[in-house]
């Protein structure tokens, strides 16, 4: 059998508060297949960033176990996990989170030069390309729009051809214009790329494009089920 891209066994995730540790996700069981898109979905306060964030080992779960392509986050250091990132993930926020001081090409090309990619800057452009920025290369982030700088994002994440690319609310703070051309973008590069999809959202126009909805409420999975069972 095809070893999972994500595995969660028993996973869970405490922080702490000023009263004592605060219980985020609570007995998370959950395999995601390789190749396969994944939405989670639900309220405000769910869990559903939590759950993502363990995913791609920028939390660490309390307990429990958190796998990704076989490689067990949870007993990796923090440099382990930055480097397996790296290498197998790319991830998409809500808020860009771009370099203010860099072009679009170096924003896209700067995490390619730290893995020791010879051609950094030529697989960037080709990046930008693909999401239809090749005449906005050199421009700052300050210099374009919301959805330029989500697609920046989108070629960042997308350009060391991750295994994995996971999306926080990827059109959270965007129009519903270039929401829908993000969404076409997100989907496309997965295609591309032959990536497994994981993404939090709030719209269900965008859920209903995954092969499989997991939805959270206070923690916990209270529905998962896939595309053809939801039609």
């Amino acid at each position: 059998m095809t070893t999972p891209a994500l595995t969660l066994q028993n996973a869970a995730l405490s922080l702490d508060g000023n009263a004592g540790p605060v219980g985020i996700l609570h007995d998370i069981n959950l395999n995601v297949e390789m190749e396969t898109t994944l939405g989670l979905v639900g309220p405000s306060g769910s869990g559903k960033s939590s759950l993502l964030m363990l995913m791609g080992g920028l939390e660490q779960a309390t307990s429990g176990r958190v796998t990704a392509l076989g490689n067990d986050l949870t007993e990796m250091d923090e440099d382990a996990l930055a480097r397996f990132r790296r290498d197998a993930m790319g991830v998409v926020f809500q808020n860009f989170h771009l370099i203010p001081t860099m072009t679009a090409l170096e924003n896209v090309a700067t995490p390619l030069e730290l893995a020791g990619r010879r051609d950094a800057f030529d697989r960037a452009a080709t990046e930008l390309d693909a999401v239809g920025l090749s005449h906005r290369q050199n421009h700052y982030p300050a210099q374009l729009s919301g959805g330029e700088q989500q697609r920046v994002a989108l070629a960042r994440a997308s350009a060391p051809r991750p295994r994995i690319l996971l999306a926080d609310e990827p059109t959270g703070n965007l129009d519903e214009t270039n929401g829908a051309a993000i969404v076409d973008l997100l989907f496309g590069l997965r295609d591309r790329h032959g990536a497994t999809l994981v993404l939090v959202t709030h719209s269900h126009a965008l859920a209903r494009k995954c092969d499989r909805v997991v939805r959270l409420r206070d923690g916990r999975i209270a529905e998962d089920e896939t595309r053809e069972a939801a039609e």
